[in-house]
């Protein structure tokens, strides 16, 4: 062999090897459990949290940096409820993808900045499902690129082809490996095709197993798993319907339920009750008997729980069962653990076999973690009882209520806010106090800021839907 051929060989394998090194440090990169710059995300959001809420029990700024949604992206929607959270001029707003896309990608950018690497995110404005299909699907990875769970938001009152469209291209081929859904569905939304004006919540159960069945038919087709949220506005109409909601329709394919009491937010012309005979406690009363259980909201919190209230469990045949009893101090352990362990470790929208690397990965560094994990796995399997376990297999379901504030609290409490100012008022101090700890918001990319989802709708949802009534007119105009 020649000098000039053992040279060639020996730079082809050192190319070779530092190629080869360099695959080796984007693995042990993506399948690290902990991200640093997360840690650094959820140490912030703590730290910015209120001191009463900074609790053992919150989940906030230990496990996620809360939730977001976007706005001003396509406020229109095609059905009439009542109440409408929107403004008066919302459904005045073209539907345009391109300035859908525009918008998203600006909002997740300074997400991405002031929350750090990995977040939950909804797609939410109007209807989604008037952005045309190759929009939607371009607006969801735009979220994914900017490391965001997505969740889009809908009626549910559109077809299967228009589903498959969003999911999957023109040559067959998958745009996402999962989508996720929160469906609205109540007895005060009017014009849902088949059913103009539901007589109760009972006569829309067809529309929601048909939903859910849609999600199906698109995983057994095409490949796409899902993840589907049930939504419900809750007024003094409909109250007493929601165990019926949950008792019939638990099985459907739903991974959450969620209730929202109205409140006087959005578009006055469409408020028709007295929502203020609405408290948390009434609500979550008539949860607990549709789940057929006590939900102790207390054990796991999320921001601030005159907000809202979480209660995580699993079904097994008819009965809910709750991950954690927080009557049972070996189960508040457990929660502790999951936070000191896990807690840095993004699980949501984790390819499943990525997710089972970084587990192992943290169980090798913290190999307690199977100790802990085992003594709950037993004491929760003598709970539901091991037969009706194995007969029946286990569904994960989460019971959320949130509740939103009127916008005649949410304007002055707010304004005082931007003052610095801490309000004498009994009710403002408390509406303060709850947007200091939201765990809900949405970006505002012209000024940096992001505010709670009640500011937006009851401040700044009017103005921005005029100025996007002149930017884009249901008929354009030429000037």
């Amino acid at each position: 062999m020649t000098p000039s051929v053992r040279k060639l060989g020996l730079a082809r394998a050192y190319r070779w090897a530092a190629a080869a090194g360099q695959r080796v440090r984007r693995w042990e990169r993506r399948t690290r459990p902990v991200d640093p710059e997360f840690v650094g995300a959820l140490k912030a959001r703590w730290e910015g949290l209120p001191e009463p809420v900074r609790t053992r029990a919150q989940f906030v700024g230990r496990g996620i940096t809360g939730c977001e949604g976007t706005h001003g992206v396509f406020p229109r929607c095609n059905l009439r409820c009542t109440p409408c959270y929107h403004s008066r001029d919302a459904n005045q707003v073209r539907v345009d993808g391109a300035h859908t896309t525009a918008q998203v990608t600006a909002q997740m950018r300074l997400l991405r900045q002031r929350r750090g690497p990995y977040s939950h995110a909804q797609l939410i404005g109007g209807e989604v499902s008037l952005l045309p299909p190759d929009a939607h699907a371009e607006a969801l990875g735009i979220m994914q690129a900017h490391g965001r769970e997505p969740m889009s938001f809908t009626h549910g009152d559109f077809d299967y082809d228009y589903l498959r469209a969003t999911a999957v291209d023109d040559q067959g081929r998958r745009r996402v490996r999962r989508l996720s859904f929160a469906v609205h569905f109540d007895m005060m939304m009017f014009g849902r095709r088949g059913i103009q004006r539901p007589p109760d919540e009972r006569a829309l159960n067809p529309y929601r197993a048909r939903f859910a069945e849609m999600l199906r038919q698109l995983r057994r087709e095409h490949g796409v798993e899902f993840y589907l949220a049930h939504n419900m506005t809750v007024t003094p109409a409909n109250l007493d319907q929601i165990g019926d909601v949950i008792r019939d329709c638990h099985a459907m394919g739903y991974g959450m339920f969620s209730f929202q009491p109205a409140a006087f937010v959005g578009d006055e012309r469409r408020w028709r009750e007295s929502y203020q005979k609405l408290t948390g406690d009434a609500v979550w009363q008539r949860i607990e008997a549709g789940a057929g259980a006590t939900l102790d909201y207390r054990v796991v919190q999320n921001g601030d729980p005159r907000c809202n209230r979480t209660a995580y469990g699993f079904y097994v045949g008819e009965r809910w069962h709750p991950f954690l009893d927080g009557s049972d101090p070996r189960d508040l352990a457990i929660r502790d653990a999951y936070f000191r362990y896990l807690g840095p470790m993004p699980l949501g929208g984790v390819p499943p076999a990525l997710l089972a690397i970084r587990l192992a990965r943290r169980v090798l560094r913290h190999p307690q973690m199977i100790g802990v994990a085992a003594g709950w796995l037993v004491r929760a399997a003598r709970r539901v009882g091991p037969a009706e376990l194995l007969r029946h297999g286990m569904r994960p379901v989460t019971f959320v209520m949130h509740q939103f504030m009127d916008a005649a609290d949410v304007a002055p409490a707010w304004e005082l806010m931007q003052q610095g100012i801490t309000s004498d008022d009994p009710c403002l101090r408390e509406t303060q106090e709850r947007l200091a700890a939201c765990h809900y918001e949405m970006a505002h990319p012209e000024d940096g800021t992001l505010v709670p989802a009640c500011v937006q709708h009851s401040v700044l949802d009017p103005a921005e839907n005029v100025e996007l009534r002149r930017l884009l007119p249901l008929t354009p105009v030429d000037r």
